[in-house]
C-alpha cells in the first residue's frame, strides 16, 4: 500500500478489480481547500483514459508486476508483437495500449515486458532511444545549442524540439520520458 501523493507516470494499481496505469500525475493545491491529486489514469484493461483528483493521503494498492527482458519485432495491424529473449515466446500486446510507447518503437528494440500475474500489461522502454531525423527545416547559418529550436519529424513518427543545427538524417538521442532531444547520437 502506498499513498495517492507518491504516485507518479508509469505506475500501476489495483482499484476496484481494475487495473490502472498512472499516465500523468500533478499535485494541485487549490488557492482555497485542500490538496489535490489530479491524476490522468489509463484502465489496462478496458482501454478507457479518466482524468480524476484524490485526496494525497489515500490508500493505493500497487500492482505487483513482472518484467521480462523482450524485443519488439513488428506491427501487424493494431497488434505489437514482441519476443521473449529467454525463452523466444511472442507475445501480442494491443497498439491502443502502448499509446505512448508506440512513438519510441522500432524493430529490434530491446524492451521489458510488463507482466501481472500470467496478463501482459504493457512495456517498458530503456531511458533513451536513438531515433533518425526524417524531416525538419534546413539548418541556419549560425545557428546554435541555445537558440529556440526548431520541430523535426523522427522515423517513427514522434515529433521533437530540436536545435538549430540538427538536420535530416542525422540520428538523435530522444529521452523515453520527457520526449526531449537529449543530444545527437
Amino acid at each position: 500500500m502506498t499513498q495517492a501523493i507518491d504516485l507518479r507516470a508509469g505506475m500501476t494499481f489495483v482499484k476496484d478489480g481494475k487495473l490502472i496505469k498512472v499516465l500523468e500525475s500533478n499535485h494541485h493545491k487549490p488557492g482555497k481547500g485542500n490538496t489535490l491529486m489530479q491524476l490522468k489514469l489509463y484502465d489496462v484493461r478496458s482501454g478507457s483514459t479518466v482524468q480524476t483528483t484524490y485526496r494525497p493521503t489515500e490508500k493505493i494498492e500497487l500492482a505487483e508486476l513482472i518484467t521480462k527482458p523482450a524485443q519488439y519485432l513488428y506491427t501487424q495491424d493494431d497488434t505489437a508483437i514482441f519476443m521473449d529473449l529467454e525463452t523466444y515466446e511472442q507475445y501480442e500486446i494491443p497498439t491502443a495500449s502502448l499509446e505512448s510507447e508506440r512513438k519510441y518503437l522500432l524493430e529490434n528494440m530491446k524492451v521489458a515486458i510488463e507482466f501481472y500475474g500470467t496478463e501482459v500489461i504493457g512495456v517498458t522502454l530503456p531511458s533513451t532511444v536513438n531515433l533518425k531525423v526524417v524531416e525538419t527545416q534546413p539548418s541556419l547559418k549560425g545557428g546554435s545549442v541555445t537558440n529556440g529550436g526548431k520541430p523535426a519529424t523522427m522515423e517513427t513518427g514522434l515529433v521533437v524540439n530540436v536545435p538549430d543545427f540538427v538536420q535530416a538524417g542525422e540520428t538523435i538521442v530522444v529521452s523515453t520520458q520527457t520526449g526531449n532531444y537529449e543530444k545527437r547520437a
